[in-house]
């Protein structure tokens, strides 16, 4: 338990903040999971820069790492661009 008016504070700050990154991250993997599902040029092309900029903004905030983020718009890319191709 917390001894000190600054680590409860601390506490109910981390509390705060657990539960607004989770929002953030869980709406991310949501869009990600749905540009996955795509079978259409235009919908793949209309989803990437919102789910491109949803990650970068992840990995600036630093809820998730910048290379996964980096890993996850790579592969996004190459499967919108195979979306194309087919």
């Amino acid at each position: 338990m917390a001894n000190h008016k600054s680590s409860e504070k601390r506490i109910r700050q981390e509390q705060k903040r657990k539960v607004h990154n989770k929002y953030f991250s869980r709406t991310t993997r949501n869009a990600v999971k749905k540009l996955r599902d795509t079978t259409e040029k235009e919908a793949a092309d209309e989803l990437m820069p919102k789910v491109t900029s949803m990650l970068d903004k992840l990995a600036k905030k630093k809820i998730i790492h910048p290379n996964k983020a980096a890993n996850i718009k790579s592969k996004l890319a190459r499967q919108a661009k195979d979306i194309a191709v087919k």
